[in-house]
């Protein structure tokens, strides 16, 4: 088989844990772009958090998944080409909700993280995401209109009660798990799946062409979309059975044996 695109989510699957891109992987990446091959890096990840490995990588003529797949974005035009939001009356039932469930919540306004709250897992956002944090006293007044998305945070046995619990409460949105400790909340029928979907159909790719790497619940629909479904070996147990090929972990450059092994060959 001939693949065409290679999408990738980033932290904990192409990232390393230092969240850096192995020279292996960068290697590996660039001659899969020799050989034609569309890189797309899908992340839960906000855009601005996404483009300096995007430039890193060489993307330019690429296009990006953000937002767990809430906005595609042409990065040879410079240009969102898709995107879908949360309603602002669903931010504010997703507040009430985290009130209700004891958990801390987060969404993005004007390119900040906003809740009314400080936790160890929205500094692990803060970190990864390099946005600045806007701790507000009121959250409904500081989403004054729609957002891409919103996380629920908390500690991780205690949200996974929560995620199962969430899906059954609001059946009509998108809830997943990107990190243990965050779980992702978007509109019905957003994943990065969709968000594939949507872009392979522009570029006339067939679902057979693409690969799809991931590691965790977010991941898991593209995964099983794409034409190879693949995990790295640090995949969260209870999917580990959900892909067609397990490769070497994050820390491994699993990404890296993936292009030699599938594109390369």
């Amino acid at each position: 088989m001939k693949y065409k695109m290679l999408v990738l989510d980033m932290d904990d699957t192409l990232l390393t844990d230092d969240h850096e891109i192995s020279e292996e992987n960068k290697e590996m990446l660039a001659k899969a772009q020799e050989k034609g091959v569309l890189v797309i890096l899908a992340s839960g990840r906000p855009t601005p958090a996404m483009l300096p490995f995007a430039k890193e990588l060489q993307l330019d003529n690429s296009y990006m998944i953000s937002y767990n797949g809430a906005v595609i974005t042409d990065l040879k035009e410079d240009k969102v080409i898709f995107e879908q939001t949360l309603t602002q009356q669903q931010i504010h039932e997703l507040y009430d909700y985290s009130l209700q469930s004891k958990t801390h919540i987060i969404t993005y306004v004007d390119g900040k993280i906003v809740s009314e709250t400080d936790s160890e897992y929205i500094d692990i956002e803060k970190n990864i995401t390099g946005l600045k944090h806007n701790k507000v006293s009121n959250f409904k007044n500081a989403v004054p209109s729609s957002a891409v998305k919103c996380i629920l945070l908390e500690e991780p046995s205690y949200l996974k009660k929560v995620e199962k619990d969430l899906k059954a409460a609001m059946p009509h949105l998108s809830v997943s798990m990107s990190k243990p400790f965050f779980l992702e909340v978007a509109q019905n029928g957003i994943d990065k799946a969709a968000s594939i979907k949507i872009l392979a159909e522009k570029l006339d790719i067939h679902q057979s062409e693409i690969i799809a790497v991931g590691n965790a619940g977010n991941d898991l629909t593209m995964v099983e979309y794409a034409g190879l479904g693949v995990w790295v070996d640090n995949v969260d147990s209870e999917l580990r059975d959900r892909a067609d090929v397990i490769v070497a972990s994050n820390n491994d450059h699993g990404v890296a044996e993936v292009v030699r092994r599938f594109i390369l060959n």
